[in-house]
């Protein structure tokens, strides 16, 4: 039997997943998680700790079809402004209950199109978090940049607040595709902005790519990915375009009959992802590419590769928090996500309080499984000794709990002296197989394809 036909037979084309960049996944979170939790969530990370921070700014210019983000559209900066403001209110506010010394090992804005916002507000939101969380030895401060809505004086203003890392959405340069996903964006302005970025001193630029886009053929995504080699990013996200219309209305105005099936889409990602081999990228994970010399690449190496809402990251702080609607922060103790409306949530930072409005709070058995696929998901394989060194898990249920997930998948999965492992054979598999350690019901959850 073929490799493909044995992925064929064991549900990999029909499948719809988590794409467990937490766990439990978001579906599964809940009230009893408030701003008071949130409040003593924030209390209890220790004095002098590095943090993460997300800051979220759920606006754009235009609303590309493809997308299913958290944002809204506005012709005005009007909107952006006031928001601004509201950020810098909320910043105050966790200033208030954030420990003394406390400094930022990761600062990311994301949205939304977070360029969006004019020079002067770059200038008062990074000042304001710098004040209250400065900056650690060898911190990383990047922001997601749309090349279609950025100017120098915007680059200019995240320059000198200390952005180090750029990443810029590619999605695909062919512009049919380009028209069908609502996103016209040439390569000629993507490579401009990339020598604007670089000239401005930043050192490390990402780059997202999707597979699995209407129109898309073997042809088509392997010009768009040697047009993206050619401006040598450090790191790549080559992520599955998720069609759910369901969810996302505006994905309705893109043709479902024009998407490539199941099986194409497994194509298209294998003849992307054999460009960035040839070209001397390390494969990380599950859709990541980065060069050798790359942050990724060397967390990997060493066994601290860490995957959160952002993706695969060499973060290794223990909370992260998100500022703004709809953002998700994740504590030693739980999950809290704001008001993901951003009228609800600027109405609560405005009567003095945070937005929380539902989360999860841990478990015992959510912390291992947790690790059990966060590890699959970078690694590749999870060692039952370090499960029962860590969380002080028994050998027998580890064993157990192993033999039961791998007992569906054959011999896309091994299981010799107490480690489970995913052969390159078996890793389109496995968000598949992170699910069999899942103890949540994801039947009413609307997940992306599994591929």
């Amino acid at each position: 039997m073929t490799v493909d036909a044995q992925l064929t037979r064991l549900g990999l084309f029909d499948a719809r997943v988590p794409r467990y960049t937490s766990y439990p996944t978001a579906p599964q979170f809940a009230g009893g998680v408030d701003a008071g939790t949130f409040t003593h969530w924030i209390e209890a990370i220790p004095e002098g700790s590095a943090i993460s921070l997300y800051l979220h700014v759920p606006f754009c210019r235009r609303l590309c079809w493809f997308c299913a983000c958290r944002t809204q559209g506005t012709s005005s900066d009007d909107p952006v402004i006031a928001y601004a403001q509201t950020l810098k209110t909320e910043i105050a506010l966790l200033a208030r209950h954030l420990p003394r010394g406390v400094r930022l090992s990761r600062l990311h804005w994301g949205g939304g199109t977070p360029t969006m916002l004019p020079p002067a507000e770059v200038h008062a939101l990074a000042e304001a978090i710098f004040d209250v969380a400065p900056m650690a030895e060898g911190g990383e401060f990047s922001v997601e940049i749309d090349p279609n809505e950025v100017d120098d004086a915007r680059l200019d203003a995240l320059a000198a607040a200390g952005m180090n890392r750029a990443s810029i959405g590619v999605q695909d340069f062919d512009p049919e595709i380009q028209k069908t996903i609502g996103r016209e964006q040439s390569y000629g302005l993507t490579r401009d902005i990339a020598e604007r970025i670089r000239a401005r001193g930043v050192r490390s630029l990402n780059a997202d790519i999707l597979y699995g886009l209407p129109h898309q053929t073997p042809e088509r995504i392997a010009d768009s990915v040697q047009k993206l080699l050619s401006l040598s990013p450090d790191r790549v996200a080559l992520y599955g375009y998720a069609h759910v219309p369901w969810m996302s209305r505006r994905q309705q105005m893109i043709p479902s009959d024009s998407m490539p099936t199941p099986g194409e889409r497994l194509g298209l990602f294998e003849t992307a992802r054999q460009l960035f081999l040839w070209d001397g990228y390390d494969e990380i994970g599950i859709d990541h590419f980065a060069r050798p010399t790359d942050g990724l690449a060397v967390a990997q190496k060493a066994g601290k590769l860490r995957r959160n809402f952002q993706g695969y990251t060499d973060d290794t702080a223990p909370a992260l928090i998100g500022l703004g609607a709809s953002s998700i922060s994740r504590f030693p103790q739980g999950y809290a996500q704001n008001a993901s409306a951003t009228a609800v949530h600027t109405k609560a930072i405005r009567a003095g309080h945070f937005s929380t409005h539902r989360g999860h709070v841990f478990g015992a058995e959510d912390l291992v499984r947790g690790r059990i696929i966060e590890a699959l998901m970078c690694d590749f394989r999870v060692d039952r000794a370090e499960l029962m060194r860590d969380f002080g898990v028994t050998p027998a249920w580890v064993d157990g709990l192993f033999r039961s997930a791998a007992a569906g998948f054959e011999d896309m999965v091994a299981l010799q002296d107490g480690v489970l492992s995913i052969p390159v054979k078996g890793r389109p598999l496995t968000r598949m197989i992170a699910r069999a350690f899942d103890a949540y019901d994801q039947s009413k959850a609307q997940h992306s394809a599994a591929i």
